[in-house]
């Protein structure tokens, strides 16, 4: 559900008495003193508006009026998030400071993006800011992750730490000499940094508004200080992004514009939403890994974390199963399938209990040499390289039929007499 309102925001929240809010973002005019239009692509449509000021007073005196009305009608749970640049975040960092209180400042979020403008004797703006402050200690936050780096030794990271007899931090060991393993991890919490591409000219959600942020912008700040079903407001919603956003996010909301055709624009865009995905977004992080693509292409639709320093491992899932890590590695073009295995063999040694997945992309390349000195059973899942088929398999017994569970070899020190075990055909059942 969502409402779009032409006017002062000042006078339609009082007007219509606008209460309960959860969630306020604003991006108001800057203090520029400049006039801003930009066209339609067709060009059949002109959208402009004013940011000149008397003065920095007049312009302060703005900006704090509607600040503290906006104080006023969030709930005790509610944020707000105030978008601005160099131009004017030194006037409106003192004025949220001022109405917030600065014990409920919360981040000052850089919005950074590339562009290329002409050449200046100044650096290149390349970010715009955005305040975070909360109406109290007790605001909603739902916390957000993201990949690790290319450099980060993510399966060490797993492994527990604890302080030795010189009290230097070391890694916790069992009593069988394995790595104590410390949990799969979310990946990294997300920094007050976030690099989000500006949107090109080309792009389908454009529609020509001279000041349009992207959705997934947008999605962002909602997605991390609201929840669904919940009220956000945008007091100067131009060309409706706000709105949108929270419509795809299931939230209600209402916008506000003094611009009648910012409005209207606004909700003809809510009939028909459109998002660019952005190409930088869903696939930079495997531009810079060191993993085969062909490899990669086959953990499509799964929810994991690429190990890129580990030979053995090409990933771990994000969700254990059964308290247990699940790590995964695809078959290579030129590898047979016991060389697979004898790679996510070395690759885990001494993770722990743990799962293994092999993901087979050779059909009928096994491979003759099977394995030597078994002393233990311990899982390794040996299935299809379709996504799903994993997701199914790792779901349940009675989802995923034809699977094959090996026994595997336990670590070095730990091997028994010699023999050779072959492939059983069984269900895959995890231990209890």
């Amino acid at each position: 559900m969502a409402a779009v309102y032409n006017g002062d925001c000042l006078e339609v929240i009082r007007e219509r008495n606008i209460q309960g809010v959860d969630l306020i973002y604003l991006d108001p005019p800057f203090g520029t003193q400049k006039d801003h239009s930009l066209s339609t692509r067709d060009g059949n449509t002109l959208f402009s508006y004013s940011d000149r000021w008397d003065s920095k007073n007049e312009y302060s005196q703005f900006i704090r009026s509607r600040i503290s009305l906006f104080k006023q009608i969030l709930k005790p749970t509610g944020s707000l998030f105030f978008h601005c640049d160099s131009t004017s975040s030194h006037i409106a960092h003192l004025i949220l400071d001022e109405v917030f209180g600065e014990e409920n400042f919360r981040s000052e979020i850089i919005w950074h993006y590339k562009r290329w403008t002409n050449s200046q004797k100044n650096l290149i703006p390349a970010h715009q800011t955005i305040f975070f402050y909360s109406r109290s200690a007790d605001f909603k936050f739902n916390p957000a992750f993201s990949d690790y780096s290319e450099t980060t030794n993510v399966d060490q990271i797993l492994h527990r730490r604890e302080r030795d007899w010189r009290g230097k931090s070391a890694y916790a060991i069992d009593e069988d000499g394995d790595y104590i393993i410390n949990g799969a991890k979310r990946g990294v919490p997300l920094s007050d940094v976030w690099e989000i591409p500006f949107l090109n000219p080309k792009a389908k959600e454009r529609v020509g508004y001279p000041t349009q942020k992207p959705i997934t912008l947008l999605e962002r700040i909602i997605s991390l200080a609201s929840d669904p079903g919940d009220l956000v407001l945008d007091p100067f919603c131009g060309s409706g992004t706000t709105l949108v956003a929270a419509s795809l996010l299931g939230r209600r909301s209402i916008g506000i514009d003094i611009s009648e055709s910012a409005c209207n624009l606004a909700a003809t865009r809510l009939e028909n939403p459109v998002k660019t995905e952005s190409v930088v977004l869903n696939i930079g992080r495997g531009s810079y890994l060191h993993k085969a693509a062909d490899a990669l292409k086959h953990l499509a639709g799964l929810d994991y974390t690429v190990i890129p320093r580990n030979k053995g491992i090409d990933a771990i899932l994000k969700k254990e199963l059964n308290g247990r890590l699940v790590f995964v590695r695809v078959q290579r073009e030129f590898e047979t399938l016991d060389e697979t295995i004898a790679a996510i063999t070395k690759g885990t040694e001494r993770k722990g209990s743990c799962y293994r997945v092999v993901v087979k992309t050779a059909p009928g390349n096994e491979g003759q040499a099977g394995f030597e000195g078994l002393s233990e059973t311990r899982n390794l899942l040996i299935i299809s390289s379709f996504s799903d088929q994993i997701n199914q398999a790792l779901a349940g017994p009675e989802s995923s039929p034809g699977r094959l569970v090996r026994k595997m070899p336990a670590s070095p020190a730990k091997q028994a007499a010699p023999g050779l075990v072959q492939p059983q055909a069984a269900a895959f059942e995890p231990p209890a």
